[in-house]
């Protein structure tokens, strides 16, 4: 069985990612030698609670941990107000104490819900990650963003909150729908693309190794997360270089939003590789990198199944002024400058700051027509 063990370095706020078999029948002694002690408050969807939650219920009792648990509905809908006020009181009315722990357990919507609530009762308690999708153990279990949606825009509203442990559970990937892994594995080629060629070109040679799973698939979450690791510990309330894990979202993000989060259209990931996509293209347009990196880039992701294009967006057409209007509100926004992550070749991107949104709207509405 392989495991790998990644550490986030972070001072007195440092903790351990766990990536292997088993870790969801092994939650219980895991977080109670972390956490000895601790009751917990765990929070899932509907849809992992059928897989999942009767395995971390039991191991947890097992460790004699004392569990309340929320069981929120699937879906991007329960990153608002009400549902984070629904997991607020049901911790509060089980009166969990700051040294206890609120431990998410499902993809990245539950891991930023549960851990907004997390930083916020009781001024902070503890707080576990156990990421079910792909998407959230490469990429949102790490690195302490929490937060939930506004209908302005998707996770304007949150806190920087680190967790004190994440099981990365690399079987339970295997009930993903494809669909959905292959969502996640934009955000495995986004590591590769930001800073890390080399690791662009073994996913291009292993790709569907990590789809099948066993040890690259391990090999593939580990240097994931061991690339956020480092950028978190460089950069952890994104002032500098953590603003390039955002190659893609900010094309992406937008795209989403036009959807209405409609994941029938659109799910993160899809909007992620259309969004990295759109990078590299804009970033040939203004002459920074060549097109043969861009085109590469279109046929890998194309190659594992995922969208490319704006065209490939099934329902109603978007316009380029809904999109610029999304764009606007991203978080990367300064001063009213627009700053996109751009690149000058796989594993070369950087942070473009006081992008002209006329030039981005010129090449949306091209990409539009196409």
């Amino acid at each position: 069985m392989t495991s790998q063990t990644i550490r986030v370095e972070l001072g007195t706020r440092s903790y351990d990612i766990l990536i292997g078999e088993g870790l969801l029948a092994q939650a219980g002694e895991r977080i109670a030698a972390v956490l000895p002690g601790a009751r917990v408050a765990l929070v899932t969807d509907e849809n992992v609670a059928r897989i999942h939650l009767e395995t971390v219920s039991a191991s947890l009792e097992r460790a004699g941990i004392g569990v309340t648990t929320v069981v929120v509905p699937a879906g991007e809908a329960s990153k608002k107000f009400d549902r984070l006020q629904e997991v607020v009181e049901t911790v509060v009315g089980a009166r969990l104490e700051r040294g206890d722990a609120v431990v998410a357990l499902g993809g990245g919507v539950i891991g930023d819900l549960a851990g907004f609530a997390a930083a916020i009762v009781r001024r902070g308690m503890r707080f576990v990650q156990i990421p079910t999708t792909l998407l959230a153990q490469v990429d949102s279990s790490v690195g302490g963003k929490t937060g939930i949606n506004s209908r302005h825009g998707k996770n304007l509203v949150g806190a920087f909150y680190q967790p004190q442990l994440v099981l990365a559970a690399t079987d339970a990937l295997d009930t993903l729908p494809r669909r959905e892994f292959a969502a996640g594995y934009a955000e495995v080629a986004k590591y590769g693309l930001i800073g890390d060629a080399a690791f662009f070109a073994w996913l291009e040679a292993n790709w569907q190794d990590v789809f099948s799973g066993g040890p690259a698939r391990t090999e593939a979450i580990a240097r994931s997360c061991q690339a956020k690791a480092d950028t978190v510990a460089a950069d952890e309330r994104e002032t500098g270089e953590r603003a390039l894990l955002n190659l893609g979202h900010t094309f992406g993000h937008a795209l989403e939003a036009a959807c209405g989060y409609d994941a029938d259209r659109l799910v993160h990931g899809e909007g992620v590789a259309i969004g990295t996509a759109l990078a590299h293209r804009f970033s040939v347009e203004l002459g920074l990198c060549p097109a043969e990196d861009a085109e590469r880039v279109e046929r890998h992701l194309q190659a594992v199944g995922l969208p490319t294009r704006i065209s490939d967006i099934p329902g109603g057409p978007l316009s380029a002024d809904e999109l610029m209007t999304h764009i606007g509100q991203d978080k990367k926004v300064k001063r009213g400058r627009l700053t996109f992550i751009l690149t000058h070749g796989i594993g070369r991107s950087f942070i473009a700051d006081d992008v002209s949104p006329e030039r981005v709207r010129d090449f949306l509405q091209r990409e539009l027509s196409t």
